[in-house]
């Protein structure tokens, strides 16, 4: 646990202003983590859907992409940004239609990790991601040209998918995206869980350890999530 209570001692300025806010089940990412994510969201996308992870999308590095992207979250304090979208994941269906299919990479990490909850997040993930690689996201976001090769399932979403959940939800992510658990888990200070990260695409970043969680042999102190109790929002 020490090494996660050192996650906020490195410079972040949303992690310095921003406070989390229990009523929305806010428990940050660690600042290491969220550079981890930024790097590879950098390498990976062109026009990004941040559903529940502000933390991320404000500390994005590349100018350009966050201009292209958006932040879908339910809390308002964040309304000004250009970016911000106001999101409920109970409705899916109220995502703007014209941004239904313009991004070609999401990143979620929902309040509540009941299954229930992440199949409402699953419909609103297919709705934003882009149809076809061949045909070019919105904002004239550029899409590798490599990727209209991929085989995908015809159910899977056709873009890029990074999330956040209880491991115990390995089997679920694979069913609705396609998603294969990363080695690279998530360090987040002030949840006592553990959480994994599922990404549809392979990335070299999530693919070792995380410096900042314990060895697996390290880890029985900690209490493990299920899927009925586990309730946060990482962001």
């Amino acid at each position: 646990l020490e090494a996660r209570r050192r996650g906020y001692v490195k410079k972040n300025r949303f992690l310095l202003r921003t406070k989390e806010k229990l009523t929305f089940n806010q428990y940050w990412f660690s600042a290491d983590t969220i550079d981890t994510m930024v790097a590879d969201i950098e390498e990976h996308g062109t026009r990004v859907a941040f559903l529940s992870t502000p933390s991320v999308y404000f500390s994005l590095k590349n100018k350009e992409l966050k201009k292209n992207s958006k932040v879908f979250d339910f809390d308002e304090v964040w309304k000004k940004d250009p970016g911000w979208v106001k999101y409920d994941y109970k409705k899916p269906e109220e995502i703007p239609k014209e941004l239904h299919h313009t991004f070609d990479m999401v990143v979620v990490d929902p309040p509540f990790v009941v299954e229930e909850v992440w199949r409402l997040y699953a419909q609103a993930i297919k709705l934003l991601l882009v149809e076809d690689f061949n045909e070019p996201a919105a904002d004239s976001a550029n899409v590798d040209a490599k990727e209209a090769d991929d085989e995908q399932t015809p159910t899977m979403p056709r873009g890029k998918f990074m999330g956040c959940t209880v491991p115990e939800h390995e089997w679920l992510m694979k069913e609705m995206l396609g998603a294969s658990i990363c080695p690279f888990q998530p360090s987040i200070p002030n949840l006592i869980y553990q959480y994994s990260f599922f990404t549809n695409y392979p990335s070299s970043r999530l693919n070792k350890r995380n410096p900042e969680i314990a060895a697996p042999e390290d880890k029985e102190s900690l209490p493990s999530a299920s899927s009925s109790d586990a309730n946060n929002d990482n962001q």
